[in-house]
């Protein structure tokens, strides 16, 4: 790749005056076909049982209504898995949660769809539902089977340990809550045919499953998509149900059919993150070093398996953050409750395994009158020694000391913490917390054939140029970032760059945007195709101006030797040569490899480092806490575009503290979800903001690995830095048992114990 200036140029969001102006087309802004249909869906209002009797009588006659469909209309499979079967389009008749789709009506408009799916007439033979972990755990309940990791003999290095911790930890889930709900629009083509927009992050999963439940081939079904309100990993998979109900709609009544889901069925239907209980036994040394770490991870998964079986192997690989851990025996459960059915989530399992093992360092702080940062530092990761995983990956680009005591400095952490020690000591009501935290991520997805993405460029004769790849634009600045990638190859202005909506007619067989990896994976493919239109016009350049050499795409030129030719101008007369200006790319990520067996590998190709301080105060009284001030130091590599870094970085801090503090999911006894709505469910606002906010990109940054630009992946990484404020929190609250999320109540808790 060559090195031009346009990644230090810096780069606004390609859509965000559409943005701001509302001009953004999301899919119900697309113009509506003739003949449009409304879809709703309706679903169990029990969490655990059987249906007796069903009467959709009702609904059949309901005003508007043109179709409605169950299991039994279904041509192909009744099953939206992605990895493992068990995820039913429409029940036959077992009931396993709260929100269980069983049939779906077409009708002539939204308000008429919803209207009719609240007449049908259920009788239901009601059952007990599992909706604890410990209570899954003790009747062995799983989705999945457990798997069991072992490093060394950490039962007898605990055993030898001159001290000891063992305790039990909580970390709540979180609902995705992305501005644009799940919605699908179905129109039918010609020669049974389907073209689907649909809110996902994974378009080529979708062909193919909406094809199998219909029984037709994958080249029948077109998914296309521009943008989407966010996903943040809940429109990977949990997006499936709805593309395939209006496809199954539209293929009955011959019409094209819009399923756009109201929020709190939207809730009701969804997973969330996975929450987690934990279980651990530390022997350490005088100075905090761990010498061996028993635990046992529970998470709850939902009904099926979903993508729990990697997002709890990522628990897994993230149990360390950024600890040299010498020896472990841990054990992880993959529990099935009569929930949702749990799914990825920004981070996908990481910040799950960072929390625990952050607890567990800062209560070794805690016991031994330790600052923890010191604790921290002493446990970290080394250059040279101490820097294999517990899953045998050794650390070949650590950074983690020198971003943390860069940190420790900029932050002017020592002081406040003194000051912070001295005002607590005066106050009786009020106190406050500080606390620095580390991340370390793995950046790749840990399903190794996932790691692969396409690209299609053309250069078109007036030297303007078109891209398209698989990567799904969700507000992270993805398009924009690829057409700098591109803009940076040809040496040309981003003006000339135009990127069209992601299709599975363009490039096939994608992978989700998910892992923190489509600016390296599609961004590598477009860099491959690019290279070989520039092997086309390097052979026309050797034939026509009788040059070899190296050849310089700069300033909207082009240079070889001491001739230079304008851009377009270099294109046009290609053309008349006939020379190709098109071409596809791909890009598969080197040297990862996993042994799922063993639990053995690399199964990342870099790490992504940063830390976080955070300070805060709480009410004794009330529970009642504020964010007082955040330092962020985070590492990007070489950035391709700091602006959308730094919204990247300062967007997932504001993500994480809403799971760690305010966003709490409940149920029932009966396994009903009470947070479904705005109104019971609290996510961060401006004023959890706080005023104090100071973000930098790490100076040093740069990959060592060969990726585009040498920069990392901003993504996932930075949710993680808010584990700072929850120990923040509980630092203030001078309590090792404060449960996630930390809010005023479970504040009161832990303070009262």
């Amino acid at each position: 790749m060559q090195s031009n200036n346009l990644f230090s140029i810096k780069k606004e969001h390609e859509s965000s005056k559409k943005h701001v102006s509302g001009k953004a087309k999301y899919i119900d802004d697309i113009l509506e076909p003739k003949n449009l249909l409304h879809g709703a869906i309706g679903y169990s209002t029990i969490a655990k049982g059987k249906i007796k009797k069903i009467d959709l009588s009702e609904v059949i006659n309901s005003k508007g209504v043109e179709k409605v469909i169950t299991y039994r209309d279904i041509p192909g499979v009744n099953d939206v898995g992605p990895v493992f079967k068990g995820d039913p389009i429409f029940i036959e008749n077992n009931i396993e949660y709260y929100g269980q789709p069983i049939f779906a009506v077409a009708a002539k408009t939204n308000e008429l769809a919803r209207k009719a799916v609240k007449k049908v007439k259920i009788q239901y033979l009601e059952k007990k539902p599992i909706l604890d972990i410990k209570q899954a755990i003790k009747k062995k309940s799983f989705v999945l089977k457990p798997v069991k990791i072992c490093k060394g003999n950490a039962i007898n290095e605990i055993k030898k340990s001159k001290h000891t911790l063992e305790g039990e930890l909580y970390s709540g889930g979180q609902d995705h809550f992305y501005l644009e709900g799940q919605i699908s629009m179905t129109i039918p083509q010609e020669d049974n045919n389907f073209l689907i927009y649909a809110s996902t992050q994974h378009p080529s999963e979708t062909q193919q499953i909406v094809a199998k439940s219909i029984n037709q081939k994958f080249n029948s079904i077109k998914v296309k998509v521009r943008r989407i309100g966010g996903g943040f990993g809940g429109k990977e998979t949990q997006s499936f149900i709805f593309s395939v109900i209006s496809t199954l709609l539209s293929k009955h009544t011959n019409k094209p059919v819009k399923l756009k889901i109201d929020r709190d069925d939207d809730m009701i239907i969804t997973g969330k993150r996975h929450d987690f209980y934990y279980k651990y036994k530390v022997g350490f040394r005088e100075d905090g070093c761990i010498n061996g770490l028993k635990i046992t991870l529970a998470s709850r998964c939902g009904f099926s398996p979903d993508l729990s079986g990697a997002i709890n192997d990522r628990a897994i690989f993230h149990i360390d953050n950024a600890y040299y851990i010498p020896t472990i025996d841990l054990i992880s459960y993959r529990c099935k409750t009569n929930t949702v059915s749990n799914t990825a989530f920004r981070g996908f399992g990481g910040p799950q395994g960072m929390y625990c093992i952050e607890n567990i360092v800062e209560n070794i702080s805690e016991f031994l009158k330790i600052d923890s940062s010191i604790v921290r530092k002493n446990n970290f990761y080394q250059k040279n020694t101490k820097n294999i995983t517990h899953y045998g990956m050794k650390i070949e680009d650590n950074i983690i000391n020198d971003i943390f005591d860069h940190l420790i400095k900029q932050s002017n952490y020592k002081k406040r913490r003194k000051d912070i020690i001295n005002f607590n000591n005066k106050n009786r009501i009020l106190k406050k917390g500080i606390s620095i935290t580390p991340v370390k991520f793995g950046i790749s997805f840990t399903t190794t054939h996932l790691n692969q993405g396409g690209a299609l460029v053309h250069i078109y004769t007036d030297g303007s140029i078109h891209l398209n790849h698989g990567g799904i634009e969700m507000g992270q600045g993805l398009m924009t970032k690829i057409s700098q990638i591109a803009a940076n190859e040809f040496g040309v202005s981003l003006k000339d760059i135009k990127i069209s909506s992601t299709h599975t007619e363009k490039v096939p067989n994608t992978s989700a945007s998910a892992a923190s990896a489509s600016t390296d994976i599609n961004g590598g493919a477009v860099i491959d195709a690019i290279n070989k239109i520039k092997k086309n016009i390097e052979i026309y350049i050797s034939k026509k101006f009788k040059y070899k050499g190296k050849i310089i795409y700069k300033n909207n030129k082009v240079y070889f030797g001491k001739q230079k030719i304008d851009f377009k101008k270099l294109i046009s007369n290609a053309y008349f040569e006939r020379i190709s200006l098109s071409a596809s790319g791909f890009y598969k990520t080197p040297k990862i490899f996993f042994d799922n067996k063993n639990f053995k590998g690399r199964p990342f190709l870099y790490f992504a480092y940063g830390a976080a301080v955070s300070e805060v105060i709480i009410d004794t009284l009330t529970g009642e806490n504020k964010l007082i001030r955040v330092d962020i130091l985070h590492d990007v590599g070489n950035s391709i575009n700091s602006s959308i870094d730094i919204g990247q970085i300062e967007g997932g801090y504001v993500q994480g503290l809403g799971w760690l503090t305010n966003e709490e999911i409940s149920w029932n006894s009966k396994g009903q979800i009470l947070t479904h709505s705005p109104s019971t469910y609290k996510i961060p606002v401006s004023n959890d903001i706080p005023e104090k906010f100071y973000v930098k990109i790490y100076k040093k940054g740069k990959n060592k690995e060969n990726v585009v630009n040498r920069s990392k992946a901003v993504g996932e990484p930075p949710l993680m830095l808010a584990i700072s404020a929850f120990m923040a929190l509980k630092n203030a609250t001078s309590n090792k048992q404060l449960k996630a999320p930390a809010n005023p109540e479970n504040i009161l808790m832990a303070i009262n114990r």
